[in-house]
Order: C-alpha cells, then sequence, then structure tokens
C-alpha cells in the first residue's frame, strides 16, 4: 500500500510537470494574453486541465482496460491535431480575431452574471441562513459568466486535443509500473489533478504580466500579445513539419513512438 500512494502521489507531481510542457505553456499563453484578471485566468488553466484530464482518463482507460495499440498514423495526426490548434490560436491572435469573438461572446454572459449576483444578495438579505450558499454561487457566478460560453469552451476544447497527443504515453508508463487495472485508472486521475493544479498556477502567472502592463504600458501589452501569437503559430508550425514530414505522416512510412 505505501509503495502504491508513493506512485500516486508522484503522479500528482508528475502531473503538475506535465503541465510544463512548451506547447501547453504557448497554447495556454495564447489564450490569456487577453485576459485581464489572473483569477479568470486561473480559472481558464483549470478548464484546460479538465480537458486534458477527460482525454487523457478516456483513452489512457482504452488501453488499459483493452489493450488498445494506437497505430503509427492514428498516433502522429493525434499530435499534428496539436500543431493545427496552435496554428489556429497564432493566427486569431494576430489577427485581431480572439478579442472580437472575446467580446462579443462574453459580454451577454457579463450582464447576466451581474443581474444574476444582484437577484441573489437581495435573496440573501431576506434569507440568513442561506448567504454563505449564496455568496459561494455568487462567485461562480461572477467569475465563470465574466469568461462567457466561447471563452469557456476554448480552453477545454485546447485541453482536450493536447490530451489526446499525450493520453498514449502516460497510460503506456502506467502499464509498466502499476498492474492493476483499477489503480492505473485511478492513477490517471490523480495524473490529471495534478495536471488541474499546474495549470492553474501556470495560466495564473502567465497573466500577470499581461494584467500590469494593460494600463500603465500599452505599447508593451500590446507586444507581448503579438508575441504569444507569433510563437504559437512558428511552433505550431514545427509541429506540422515533424509529425507530418519528419516523422512520414504525409509519406507512406509514417514512424510514432508516445512520449
Amino acid at each position: 500500500m505505501i509503495p502504491l500512494l508513493s506512485i500516486l502521489a508522484l503522479g500528482f507531481f508528475l502531473g503538475m510537470r506535465h503541465a510544463t510542457d512548451a506547447d501547453h505553456v504557448i497554447a495556454v499563453t495564447t489564450i490569456v494574453s487577453r485576459e485581464r484578471k489572473i483569477g479568470s485566468a486561473a480559472l481558464i488553466g483549470v478548464l484546460w486541465g479538465l480537458g486534458h484530464t477527460l482525454t487523457i482518463f478516456i483513452v489512457g482507460s482504452l488501453i488499459i482496460l483493452f489493450g488498445i495499440v494506437i497505430p503509427p498514423r492514428l498516433g502522429l495526426t493525434m499530435e499534428l491535431s496539436v500543431g493545427l490548434m496552435l496554428i489556429l490560436l497564432g493566427v486569431l491572435n494576430l489577427s485581431g480575431m480572439m478579442r472580437w469573438i472575446s467580446e462579443n461572446f462574453a459580454g451577454g454572459s457579463a450582464r447576466h452574471t451581474h443581474a444574476h449576483g444582484t437577484f441573489s444578495h437581495t435573496h440573501d438579505a431576506q434569507n440568513p441562513e442561506n448567504e454563505e450558499s449564496a455568496a459561494s454561487l455568487s462567485w461562480m457566478d461572477r467569475n465563470f459568466g465574466k469568461l462567457g460560453l466561447y471563452q469557456s469552451m476554448r480552453p477545454l476544447a485546447v485541453g482536450v486535443v493536447h490530451g489526446l497527443a499525450g493520453s498514449a504515453a502516460v497510460a503506456l508508463l502506467v502499464l509498466t509500473t502499476i498492474r492493476v487495472p483499477a489503480w492505473a485508472m485511478f492513477y490517471l486521475l490523480v495524473f490529471g489533478l495534478g495536471t488541474v493544479a499546474g495549470m492553474m498556477l501556470i495560466t495564473a502567472a502567465i497573466s500577470v504580466p499581461f494584467a500590469l502592463s494593460e494600463n500603465r504600458f500599452v505599447r508593451m501589452n500590446r507586444f507581448l500579445g503579438i508575441a504569444s501569437g507569433v510563437v504559437s503559430l512558428v511552433f505550431g508550425l514545427l509541429i506540422v513539419y515533424e509529425m507530418g514530414f519528419k516523422n512520414g505522416l504525409f509519406t507512406g512510412h509514417p514512424t510514432w513512438e508516445p512520449k
């Protein structure tokens, strides 16, 4: 039992370490470059981590329980999807479309949240015993509501794509360490929890320079936003080249090793 608990604890910290992979950090940097509040950026990190954990758990469980072997062409395609997503995020950021989409799709939610928060406050005044519970709901409404539907689904979808690219490697690593399927699947959840925690801290930290430079250093803020888009675009193109040509996805001899 003690060695197993040690492995699960290691899984949590490996999950946090996994959140710091270059493609993960670049993707969330592109997303939070338009955020002006550290709390909202941290919530974006949580949503990314949840999407990543969902895919890791589903695909990893299929590999652990049924011994599914992912063929090289499919594996390369999953890796390629990360590159295409980074390219898309970079283009949206550089073209200004990301700001336009965020403003138009988040505005309604913010207004609805404000009204809902006012109603909750009045209701709490009439029912003091529910004040603490209503305050918690109000906090969630304020923070998640400000993100809007688009801003909430975007990091979740990006996390799902990243999970596809890394699920096979994580599952195979677990299989070599934990032989009991139930514990192996539990390890995947612990690993995912560590990824959520790590990405929440990373997005909060990344948002600090963007938040501080918004009003005081407008040019620097604009430069940081453009830089994040350029890095995302270039890194995405490199991944597409590596998966498509170097590893042979676009040729007749694909080679792929989960990592």
